[in-house]
């Protein structure tokens, strides 16, 4: 089969490969580079799952091929946090209960991060307007919003920048 040589920045890392052109993203970060944060939830986009942080701006990785990704830069929820400190969206995430199971988080993260970024006080219509691509089976995205609310206020206050400003 034939393979395209690719060459992609992920978490601040530089990373070379070379894959198949059908190669969902999604898939290389989990198989090739070991960065199982990032979910397969139903390779369909709905679900939110895969999303991560591709050139600043969240992108759901089941539908990007790798070969799109070339020369790119890319976060994960891996890429996040610097240790030993959580990233304000992560506490708040803990702090206000916005997470059940934690199969839906990292996209949730990932997806309010870029909100957050773009607008540091946004409005709970304007979370649930950006949370909407975004499923979460366990919650009732109520302490979702609360924290992705609570993550902006500690931003603001300095805790933090926004990831991909």
């Amino acid at each position: 089969m034939t393979t395209q040589h690719i060459t992609v920045t992920v978490n601040g890392e530089a990373h070379e490969a070379d894959v198949e052109p059908r190669l969902l993203l999604v898939h290389y970060l989990r198989d090739d580079l070991g960065l199982t944060g990032t979910h397969v939830g139903c390779d369909t986009s709905n679900c939110g799952a895969c999303t991560i942080h591709v050139d600043g701006k969240s992108a759901k990785s089941c539908t990007m091929l790798a070969v799109q990704a070339d020369g790119r830069e890319l976060k994960t929820i891996e890429g996040m946090a610097s240790e030993p400190t959580l990233h304000p969206l992560q506490q708040a995430f803990w702090d206000q209960h916005g997470l059940q199971c934690g199969f839906c988080t990292p996209g949730m993260i990932m997806t309010a991060a870029d909100l957050l970024a773009r607008n540091s006080d946004p409005s709970d219509e304007e979370i649930r307007d950006a949370i909407e691509g975004n499923i979460c089976r366990c919650t009732g995205y109520h302490n979702i919003v609360a924290a992705i609310r609570a993550a902006a206020v500690a931003m603001r206050e300095g805790a933090g920048a926004p990831v991909g400003a």
